[in-house]
């Protein structure tokens, strides 16, 4: 497949590359591991698979020979990085304001730096004075690198059991961060509170997280499925959610365009969105009228509101005098869904769509094969898939912080640039969502942390497993993110880059990856 140069043009390796230097540029001095033991399951495989196997961070001191020249380290990190030039829009940067990104890493080497000095107490370390290469920063900027550090000295705290020291930084972060502020006062704020309920946990032996991973993925399903003004808030103003819609419908679209009947299998209809994209791309198709669009929706719960999901649709596939039917599949427990449950008929080029549906079944392993053992009876034509482009389900508590530490702020940067800072959507998108997310990543352990994101590299090796086989992206898929995203005044922020298979996409946010899309065949 040739690739349009303005999007494909990608050197094999970056993206993840760059997430393991984020990694590899903070490190924590522990006095144990911190490494979830979780109950021992017959699928140990997929346990192995899905957690992040790459070793623990190293202790600070062996970093310092990578540091040794730490001020051409800052320099190298104060000057305007080189973009992607698969970003969307004018390539010319709007000032030299520093991202989420930027001030998370120095924060991070700023730690680093601090943590070689043995003479410096917590106190010395936040009154120090800052080396010349920041002194191109302004007030708030160090403000917000000061923040970042006295965050990580927190955490480190809480690695070394060194629990009223975490809890009296904890203190300074809950003065300098705030639910209302810049996006790392926002981030930190969340953090910080997610910390110190971890300490809580730690220190009081209450348990502050009941029921299972299984139960809290549900509860957040829940609110997404009803708060659908806020949710379509967030979808109308940031650019990387709407071009991965748009982007895989295309996909969709290029394995069944040419069918007269159409069934989607959608394994996470919620308010239905993409559906609407489908049935607008279908109904303009002159060259290959399509005869009638079938849906299922299948769900392990909120059938009442799939329903009214379900009624939107159709009267939205009335008014372009298309031919819609619309299924629903319910079941208590993904185990007992099969292939029976299904409307299948022969005549159909049948798709499976699955946005943000996969993740919460990385806690309940078995319920994961069994789902893609079905899938994989139906035969689809293609199976798309989007999800979060970050590894958050290390076993490892230090790991997994500083992964979602830069997902995160990439996040609240987007939020930012995208809305505004009074906006009541946002803020309680903010607590909701992404407070709540980060609130699982780093207070729960074991079987009680629901949030459990991975990678496309993790993802690929479990569909091996069953026999798929990549499918690599159209220029028409890529020209739809590309366009899409180009239509926002914040556009400018939105990275398109291929992975290092060149067959996925990843939509991101000034380079961090948020989610990635690809396209699969069963062999």
């Amino acid at each position: 497949m040739e690739k349009p140069n303005e999007i494909c043009n990608y050197s094999k390796g970056d993206i993840t590359d760059d997430l393991k230097n984020k990694s590899c540029q903070i490190s924590f001095s522990t006095e144990y591991d911190q490494v979830e033991h979780e109950p021992l399951k017959s699928f140990q495989q997929f346990d192995a698979l899905f957690q992040d196997t790459t070793p623990p961070f190293g202790l600070y001191e062996h970093k310092m020979q990578e540091l040794a020249d730490i001020e051409s380290q800052y320099s190298e990190l104060l000057k305007p990085r080189v973009r992607s030039h698969n970003r969307v829009g004018s390539s010319e940067e709007s000032g030299t304001k520093l991202s989420t990104d930027d001030v998370i890493r120095l924060g991070g080497e700023r730690f680093i730096q601090s943590r070689s000095s043995s003479s410096m107490n917590d106190m010395s370390i936040l009154t120090h004075p800052y080396v010349d290469s920041f002194s191109g920063l302004s007030d708030q900027e160090l403000k917000d690198v000061q923040l970042i550090e006295i965050f990580l000295l927190s955490s480190e705290k809480v690695t070394q059991q060194q629990f009223e020291r975490s809890s009296k930084l904890l203190d300074w972060c809950d003065t300098l961060s705030s639910s209302l502020g810049n996006p790392i006062q926002r981030v930190v704020y969340y953090f910080s509170k997610a910390l110190r309920e971890k300490i809580d946990k730690e220190t009081r032996k209450i348990n502050l997280f009941t029921g299972t991973a299984e139960k809290h993925a549900y509860d957040m399903e829940e609110r997404i499925m009803n708060t659908t003004t806020n949710l379509m808030a967030i979808y109308q103003k940031l650019p990387f959610y709407q071009a991965g819609h748009f982007s895989g419908v295309q996909a969709l679209l290029d394995q069944v365009s040419r069918s007269r009947r159409v069934h989607v299998i959608d394994l996470a209809i919620r308010h239905g969105v993409q559906i609407m994209i489908l049935m607008k791309a279908l109904a303009s198709q002159h060259d290959f009228p399509i005869k009638h669009l079938k849906v299922t929706a299948v769900g392990t719960g909120f059938e009442e509101k799939i329903k009214q999901t379900g009624d939107r649709l159709k009267s939205f596939s009335e008014s372009m005098d298309l031919s819609f039917s619309f299924n629903i599949v319910i079941v208590e427990d993904m185990l007992d869904f099969n292939k029976e449950l299904l409307d299948l008929d022969p005549r159909e080029a049948v798709g499976v769509y699955s946005a943000h549906a996969l993740w919460s079944l990385i806690a309940q392993q078995d319920r994961l094969e069994s789902l893609m053992k079905v899938i994989k009876s139906i035969k689809p034509r293609v199976m798309v898939v989007c999800e979060v482009a970050a590894n958050l389900n290390s076993p490892n508590f230090v790991n997994r912080l500083i992964e979602a530490l830069f997902y995160y702020g990439a996040v609240f940067d987007s939020l930012e640039e995208c809305m505004d800072r009074e906006d009541e959507n946002r803020s309680e998108i903010e607590s909701m969502y992404q407070g709540e997310a980060i609130r699982s990543i780093v207070a729960a352990d074991g079987t009680k942390r629901a949030i459990r994101h991975v990678n496309m590299d993790v993802w690929r090796k479990f569909f091996a497993r069953f026999g798929m086989k990549e499918i690599g992206l159209s220029m028409s898929t890529l020209y739809q993110a590309k366009l899409v995203a180009g239509k926002f005044s914040c556009g400018n922020s939105c990275t398109l880059d291929m992975d290092g298979f060149g067959k996925s996409v990843i939509i991101g946010w000034k380079g961090t990856p948020i989610v990635c899309l690809s396209a699969w065949e069963f062999s």
